[in-house]
C-alpha cells in the first residue's frame, strides 16, 4: 500500500518537511481549496501543487476532494453544466498525472462532530460525535462550525438549500448520484482516473438531511449501478465503523477490486449513534484495525492509504483532527500491520 498523508497546502501548520520525516511516507493527499465548488480546476494550479510536493520527495497521489456542486446532488435541471465542469477538472487532473479522486455526495455538510477537543482518559483530546447534542444544534445559528464545512453560503441561501434537500429522499439522492456517475465515469475511464466516493460521516442522517452512502447495501447498489472499475469507493474505517451494525470486512469483500483509497482510523462507540475518535491502535477503540488491514492485504489492495483523523497529543494545537504527531504514530502503526501481514504470507 502507498502510505499517504493529508496536507492542506501552504496554510497547513503541518509542513511537507515534517511529513517527509515519517518513515515510509510516499504520497500526499491534497486539493486546491480556494476554487468554489463547480468551477474548473486549471492545469497550472494542479501542476503547481504537484511540483511543491515532488520538491519534498513525495508525490501527489490522491486529490481529496473535488467538491460536487449542490445542484448536482439535488438533481436540478442546471446540473449538467456543473457535471461538464467536473469532467473538465478530471481531464486536467489526468494531464497532471493524478490517478485517484476522492469525493463525497453529502448534502451541504461534510463530516460532522459535536465536539472538536473532547478529552480522552490519557489526557489527549479528539473529535467526538454525540447524537443528542447534534440533534439539539441549529446549523444556521453558527453554534458549531467544522473544518470540513463549506461556510461560503449566506444564511438565507443555506436555509433555502436545506429546505430543498428535506424534500429529497435517500433513494432520490442515490438516483442523483447515479446520474452523476453515468456521466462522469466514462470520462474518468478514458483518462485513467479512479473515482472513490467517501461514505457519509457519520453514516446516518443529520439536521433532517438525507444521506445514503452509509452501509454495505448502498455500496453494492452504487457499484452495480455503474459497473466500471473506475467507479469505486474510499473505504473509511471510521465513517462506516461509527455504526456498530456495519461489518467492515463485509464491505471490503463487496467492494473488492473497487476500493481505490483507504482512510484508516479507530473510533470508540459511546452510545446510540455516538462515538469518539481514538488512537489508531486496536486497543484504543471499538474497531478491529488489525483484521481490517489484514483483509485489505489478503485481497491484494496496493493503493493509497492514509491515517485519518488523529488525536491532539503532547500539547499540539492546530486543525482539529489533523495534527502531526498522532497521525504520524498512526502511519507507523498501520505500516507495522501491513508489513507483518505481508511477512506472514497473508494473501488471497
Amino acid at each position: 500500500m502507498e502510505m499517504s498523508f493529508r496536507w492542506y497546502g501552504e496554510d497547513d501548520p503541518v509542513t511537507l518537511e515534517q511529513i517527509r520525516q515519517i518513515p515510509d511516507m510516499e504520497g500526499i493527499v491534497s486539493a486546491i481549496y480556494d476554487i468554489p465548488a463547480g468551477e474548473v480546476w486549471p492545469v497550472a494550479r494542479i501542476t503547481k501543487l504537484k511540483g511543491e510536493i515532488e520538491a519534498h520527495g513525495m508525490r501527489l497521489n490522491v486529490i481529496e476532494s473535488v467538491p460536487v456542486h449542490e445542484e448536482i446532488k439535488m438533481g436540478l435541471d442546471s446540473r449538467d453544466q456543473w457535471i461538464d465542469n467536473y469532467n473538465e477538472t478530471i481531464r486536467n487532473l489526468a494531464k497532471a498525472g493524478v490517478k485517484t479522486v476522492c469525493y463525497n455526495f453529502m448534502p451541504v455538510f461534510d463530516w460532522t462532530r459535536s465536539e472538536l477537543d473532547a478529552s480522552l482518559p490519557d489526557g489527549s483530546n479528539s473529535l467526538k460525535y454525540d447524537e443528542a447534542t447534534v440533534t439539539n444544534l441549529d446549523p444556521l445559528s453558527g453554534e458549531l462550525t467544522l473544518p470540513g464545512w463549506d461556510l461560503s453560503y449566506q444564511t438565507d441561501a443555506l436555509q433555502s438549500i436545506m429546505n430543498q434537500y428535506r424534500s429529497i429522499t435517500e433513494d432520490q439522492l442515490m438516483d442523483n448520484l447515479i446520474y452523476f456517475l453515468e456521466r462522469v465515469i466514462p470520462v474518468a475511464a478514458e483518462e485513467g482516473v479512479f473515482m472513490a466516493i467517501h461514505p457519509d460521516d457519520p453514516p446516518w442522517g443529520i439536521f433532517g438531511l438525507p444521506r445514503m452512502m452509509k452501509n454495505v447495501d448502498s455500496v453494492r447498489r452504487m457499484l452495480s449501478a455503474v459497473d466500471d472499475v473506475h467507479n469505486g469507493i474510499t473505504f473509511c474505517t471510521g465513517s462506516y465503523g461509527a455504526n456498530p451494525d456495519n461489518d467492515l470486512i463485509e464491505i471490503i469483500e463487496v467492494a473488492k477490486g473497487r476500493i481505490h483509497f483507504v482512510h484508516a482510523r479507530n473510533v470508540k462507540w459511546t452510545g446510540e449513534k455516538s462515538f469518539q475518535e481514538t488512537a489508531h491502535s486496536i486497543n484504543a477503540g471499538s474497531l478491529d484495525m488489525i483484521g481490517v488491514i489484514q483483509k485489505l492485504v489478503a485481497d491484494g489492495y496496493t493503493g493509497p492509504i492514509r491515517p485519518d483523523h488523529g488525536r491532539m497529543i503532547w500539547g499540539e494545537t492546530g486543525r482539529p483532527g489533523y495534527g502531526l504527531y498522532d497521525r504520524a504514530l498512526g502511519a507507523t502503526y498501520l505500516n507495522g500491520i501491513i508489513h507483518t501481514a505481508r511477512g506472514l504470507g497473508v494473501s488471497s
